[in-house]
């Protein structure tokens, strides 16, 4: 699990030891998620390569991601709620694709994402 949680990650623009941010119009309910090994690592798996092709697609929102992980964790908060409330649609696209790892991180008690990493994931799950 570590290796595809930490690619998962990184590919969140790098925010995220590099953030990463199931797919786009994702119902809000979701079915109760596989809490076995294998199924968070796929579910992880499918979170991240959807969240580096949406990051691809959207240069602005993978580059406010990577400026981020630069930045002071106060700089960076800010930076990246700015960018959600003049990009709403953005950040609504982007919080769907990593809304199924915070399901899991909830019902299946596993960390997803790296704990100094979780205040990143949060900015965009909650």
């Amino acid at each position: 699990m570590t290796s595809g949680k930490t690619r998962l990650i990184a590919g969140i623009g790098s925010l995220i030891g590099g953030i990463t941010l199931a797919g786009l119009g994702t119902p809000a309910a979701f079915a109760a998620p596989d809490c076995s090994p294998a199924g968070v690592n796929s579910a992880a798996a499918a979170v991240n390569t959807q969240a580096q092709a949406y990051l691809m697609s959207h240069p602005a929102a993978n580059k406010v991601l990577m400026t981020a992980s630069l930045q002071p964790r106060p700089q960076a908060e800010a930076n990246l709620q700015a960018y959600a409330a003049s990009n709403p649609q953005e950040y609504a696209e982007f919080k769907a694709i990593l809304t199924p790892l915070a399901v899991i991180q909830n019902q299946c008690g596993v960390a997803v994402v790296p704990p100094q990493f979780q205040w990143a994931f949060d900015q965009f799950v909650n």
